[in-house]
């Protein structure tokens, strides 16, 4: 991972387009690509971001960015969509390398975990004909919590969360990436389900074709059964 502190102007171009004029920020580029452009402040959400699969290259200067006082350009393109995030740096203030190594993954709390229980339990909460193939189906970068078929038989891989954030929608994102390269899965679609999605996250989520699935916890333990299960 690459920790830069500098002054810098921000431009993403592709399907939208935005622009944060010249500041001070936190510049983080991830192992797998990723690009994220922090302020102080705002939490755990960057102004802008470039989601992975993406690379970075540093381009050639105009003559236009020298004199306006740019000393180092970044292009971080997304493979896929064409979409770009232009980086021009002023200052450099900070510039910082750290290998982190295999993260083991989130561990879900326990309203999380009885939830996944809960959905492998009455997996027709995703649709009429759905059925459950295995909690926690193993990925190159974690588990997907539950994977099933729909109707027609097709995979569905299916996200967990107890409060449906922008960071839920890419961690299946990823997932999915991932699942349809696997020939005895493609196609797989996906389902963010929980029981509160932000409208950030479900308008990120519909975009990607994601389907978004509210989850009400109370009522799901008022169908729960005594049932043992193997899953």
């Amino acid at each position: 991972m690459r920790l830069v502190i500098a002054r810098c102007s921000v431009d993403y171009v592709g399907r939208l387009t935005a622009h944060l004029p010249e500041a001070t920020r936190l510049l983080i580029h991830k192992a797998d690509g990723s690009l994220l452009v922090h302020s102080d402040g705002g939490s755990y959400k960057p102004l802008n971001w470039m989601s992975p699969p993406a690379i970075l290259s540093v381009v050639e200067l105009s003559e236009e960015q020298q004199l306006g006082g740019v000393i180092e350009c970044w292009e971080v393109t997304h493979r896929k969509t064409g979409d770009k995030l232009r980086v021009n740096i002023y200052e450099w203030i900070s510039d910082q390398n750290f290998e982190l190594g295999v993260d083991p993954g989130l561990t879900k709390d326990g309203v999380e975990a009885h939830l996944q229980e809960l959905l492998a339990a009455q997996i027709e909460r995703l649709g009429d004909g759905h059925t459950l193939v295995r909690r926690e189906h193993m990925t190159a970068i974690g588990p997907v919590d539950i994977l099933a078929r729909d109707p027609e038989g097709k995979a569905v891989a299916v996200e967990i969360k107890r409060r449906g954030e922008i960071d839920g929608v890419e961690q299946l994102t990823r997932y999915l990436e991932l699942m349809n390269r696997d020939p005895l899965l493609t196609p797989v679609t996906g389902v963010f389900a929980a029981q509160e999605i932000k409208p950030q996250a479900r308008t990120l989520a519909e975009d990607r074709g994601i389907r978004c699935v509210v989850l009400d916890y109370e009522d799901m333990r008022g169908s729960e059964s005594g049932e043992l299960r193997l899953f």
